[in-house]
């Protein structure tokens, strides 16, 4: 392998320190897996992606107002939320 780490990673791996790391304390290894396992979710179901025009992995559907108020329902442990429509 290179010097220079491949920069799709070093990218996904400064959001996993920025949005997850740095604001949790990790008790053990396994607390880190759980906490990993959840980003991780939340990263590929709900976060938005520029790249993907500000929707997920796992594409999203517009809702709209008729389908009722916007709800948000905590994910990473309350740290980050996913919002949507509730009825």
């Amino acid at each position: 392998m290179t010097a220079q780490a491949n920069p799709f990673i070093e990218r996904l791996i400064g959001s996993i320190r920025r949005e997850c790391l740095a604001r949790v304390i990790i008790l053990n290894e396994r607390h880190l897996r759980r906490i990993l396992r959840s980003y991780f979710e939340y990263y590929h179901d709900s976060r938005t992606h520029l790249s993907l025009d500000r929707n997920s992995p796992v594409p999203r559907e517009v809702e709209p107002p008729e389908h009722g108020r916007v709800i948000a329902i905590p994910q990473v442990g309350g740290l980050h939320h996913r919002y949507c429509r509730a009825a």
